[in-house]
């Protein structure tokens, strides 16, 4: 039986999974030489200049003009910044112009290119629900987006030309940008760390807030895999919303009383309701809303999912199984599960997709994506107690695609 080929982990060979994640995960730099080879080459940047044209493409044309301006000597530059759907006659006059620079960056990229969003399997060894998007910047060369910093995690990964990337101090709330200017960026790195040229198949990776420079050296597409978790707001939010549908919780609370000022809300009063909520979300009712938030929060997608104006019929696709295709999770989606004996459902396995929670799933269905979550492809003989209304439901969903081409590329 033929199996889906595997990327090795973008890694360097005298370092772990588990080291990396012990050592430098969130907490310091690490320059991985041709940690993805596979990406070299793989994108020119007219490929990329033509995607950043097309209606649906999330992209913004970055500028940076020299400045005469007296006032702001101490910064060089005006930024610009231009959101699609962007025009050949935008880059026009930015050709050959001496008082420019200029990038592209273009979000989301795995959804153009699945070749690309197989890539994700270098970094198998980070939970896929912390997945964020492939983010490609092209430059010509001085190109940049200015000295600034990130609040989550990225490979910055060399595919085509040359890169220097300088890396300075660590940045919190109190970091000043520079005013007038509709990007973050900041003068002030500190002590510089790391000054090197990536050539095409190396990678960076950045922790947090750490200070980072890109500027390229030539015509360049640096492609960015990031990683990031929800923030409490986000959490907070979808627990309200979630609550709403629990009647119990709508029930006014009993609280102890003591004489008191009429019109005062005593300390004592607020930290009996601060108390009761404390209690609810210890509860295994709390434990149960707080879960399928979480759950539907990190796996609601950023971007909205580009459906293909052909799809398969469902002959088709069994005929591509038969002759060998496979069925992937599509890594344009967000596909996960949880494993929680407190929820009523087949196997104490919940699954979520693109921010909701899959209902109505027989144990061959809740088993098989459950797998697909975890990165196998499934082939016709795993897939042979599923309904192909199921399987059509899913790539209709873009939960999935169909691998058929793999198998001429990966031949022995």
């Amino acid at each position: 039986m033929q199996t889906h080929p595997t990327i090795p982990h973008c890694l360097p060979n005298d370092i772990s999974p588990e080291q990396f994640l012990a050592e430098y995960w969130q907490k310091k730099p690490l320059l991985i030489k041709q940690g993805l080879p596979q990406l070299a080459a793989m994108f020119e940047p007219d490929d990329i200049l033509g995607l950043a044209l097309e209606e649906e493409v999330t992209a913004r044309l970055i500028t940076q003009t020299k400045t005469t301006n007296p006032a702001n000597q101490s910064h060089p530059y005006q930024w610009q910044v231009k959101k699609s759907p962007l025009a050949k006659t935008d880059f026009e006059p930015l050709i050959n112009s001496d008082n420019e620079l200029w990038t592209v960056l273009v979000q989301n990229l795995e959804q153009w290119s699945p070749e690309l969003g197989q890539l994700w399997q270098a970094f198998d060894f980070i939970p896929s629900w912390q997945r964020d998007d492939i983010m490609v910047s092209y430059a010509p060369q001085g190109g940049s987006v200015g000295k600034h910093y990130d609040d989550y995690d990225v490979f910055l990964a060399q595919g085509y030309g040359q890169r220097r990337w300088q890396l300075g101090k660590y940045c919190n709330e109190t970091t000043e940008f520079v005013p007038d200017q509709p990007i973050r960026i900041f003068d002030d790195m500190g002590e510089i760390i790391f000054d090197e040229v990536l050539q095409a198949g190396d990678v960076l990776y950045v922790p947090p807030k750490l200070s980072h420079f890109g500027v390229s050296e030539d015509n360049c597409l640096t492609f960015s895999f990031g990683f990031r978790r929800p923030n409490l707001m986000q959490v907070l939010d979808g627990l309200a919303d979630m609550a709403t549908s629990e009647s119990s919780l709508f029930i006014p609370m009993l609280l102890e009383q003591t004489p008191q000022p009429t019109g005062q809300l005593s300390q004592a009063s607020i930290s009996a309701i601060k108390r009761q909520l404390i209690a609810m979300l210890n509860s295994p009712l709390g434990e149960q809303l707080i879960t399928q938030t979480v759950s539907e929060v990190v796996s609601k997608r950023q971007y909205d999912i580009l459906i293909p104006e052909d799809m398969l019929a469902t002959d088709e696709v069994l005929e591509a199984l038969a002759d060998g295709a496979c069925i992937q999770a599509d890594y344009n989606s967000r596909l996960l599960y949880v494993e929680n004996s407190t929820q009523d459902c087949e196997n104490n396995i919940s699954i979520y997709a693109n921010g909701q929670l899959l209902t109505d799933l027989n144990p061959s269905e809740i088993h098989a994506l459950k797998r697909l979550a975890d990165g196998e492809s499934l082939y016709q003989q795993d897939l042979a107690n599923i309904d192909p209304d199921s399987i059509m439901e899913w790539l209709e969903n873009s939960w999935v695609w169909l691998d058929s081409d793999m198998f001429d590329e990966y031949e022995d």
